[in-house]
């Protein structure tokens, strides 16, 4: 199965996060937490019931040519992650994901695939 979700806001880019008060990134989590569930719900994204690994590819497509770290990618599809696991009614520990970032496409994606 596949889906599409948006990319992260910069509010939760973790280099940026760190000079803002934490509630704004709270606020920008939350809301990007629940648009990421809403997609996945939409989807009809599920899974076999227990508690086995779940294999995910996740594809970060930039919304420009930035220079960007990986690991500050990831961590700011944290919340996104929070909400198609919670959309999939599992723990996001059963994940499994291996990581790639391509080329950029306008306004940026995240392109998952539930192996």
């Amino acid at each position: 199965m596949k889906l599409t979700l948006p990319w992260p806001p910069k509010e939760l880019m973790p280099n940026a996060a760190r000079r803002r008060h934490w509630s704004v990134n709270g606020r920008a989590a939350k809301i990007y937490r629940q648009a990421c569930w809403a997609l996945a719900k939409e989807a009809r994204v599920s899974v076999t019931a227990g508690d086995v690994p779940i294999l995910l590819s996740l594809t970060f497509h930039p919304p420009d040519k930035r220079n960007r770290d990986d690991d500050g990618i990831i961590s700011a599809f944290k919340s996104g992650r929070d909400g198609l696991a919670d959309a999939m009614g599992v723990d996001d520990k059963q994940f499994r994901p291996t990581y790639i970032i391509a080329e950029p496409v306008k306004g940026g994606s995240v392109e998952v695939e539930i192996l």
